[in-house]
């Protein structure tokens, strides 16, 4: 990352704060973001899992694919709104992280199937995951990867399905056009990638810290 100072996050309004605490978080969340906080895990907020709950029950789907375990945070989010023999294929570097998110599961009453945890670089695991056969991709792994996630999720949506894409909006910082932070800069350009695809139609969702929805063609 280059030496430019990060511009400040604007203090959220209190319609923002109540919009995103309006929605119960899953069963376990609370001990998911406890454990988040205890390992310096940034997990999406409440708003943003909320939509994610609300897409997988939409697509009622049967296959997840996540770049980014955590603590469990957001699998607890997508298994809360998918189909109950849907399974959650979720891939990060840190075991430690995925050991937390598969007790997090388990209390929440998730059978071990139904999570799929696979401990491995994201650009190395997703090309050998299958073409076409995912309902929704939920990227919140490296910035510095985004791009190359946005290409890997395009291959494994089906007809139909979602790519998401947390941190869209970096702490306010993508917006800022004199901010050429490294991962600011990636993340335009993931985002730049998704609005000029033929085959992806997107929506930049101001909730949390930024969630692009892209619906493949």
């Amino acid at each position: 990352m280059n030496a430019a100072a990060k511009t400040p996050a604007a203090r959220p309004s209190a319609s923002t704060v109540w919009a995103e605490a309006f929605v119960p978080e899953a069963e376990g969340a609370g001990a998911a973001r406890a454990a988040a906080e205890r390992m310096g895990v940034v997990p999406v907020s409440r708003g943003a899992a909320s939509v994610l709950t609300f897409l997988t029950s939409v697509l009622q789907a049967r296959a997840v694919a996540e770049v980014g375990t955590g603590t469990g945070v957001s699998g607890l989010a997508l298994l809360r709104g998918m189909a109950p023999e849907g399974i959650l294929t979720s891939i990060d570097t840190e075991p430690e992280h995925q050991a937390a998110a598969r007790e997090a599961f388990n209390a929440a009453g998730y059978p071990t199937r139904r999570a799929r945890l696979i401990a491995g670089a994201a650009l190395q695991v997703l090309p050998k995951l299958s073409d076409g056969a995912y309902d929704l991709v939920l990227v919140d792994g490296d910035p510095l990867e985004y791009v190359e996630y946005v290409e890997q999720g395009l291959r494994l949506l089906r007809p139909g399905g979602l790519l998401v894409l947390n941190h869209a909006l970096a702490d306010g910082r993508v917006a800022d056009e004199r901010n050429e932070d490294d991962e600011v800069v990636i993340i335009r350009e993931a985002l730049t990638a998704v609005s000029d695809s033929d085959e992806l139609a997107p929506v930049l969702l101001p909730v949390g810290d930024g969630l692009l929805v892209a619906r493949r063609a």
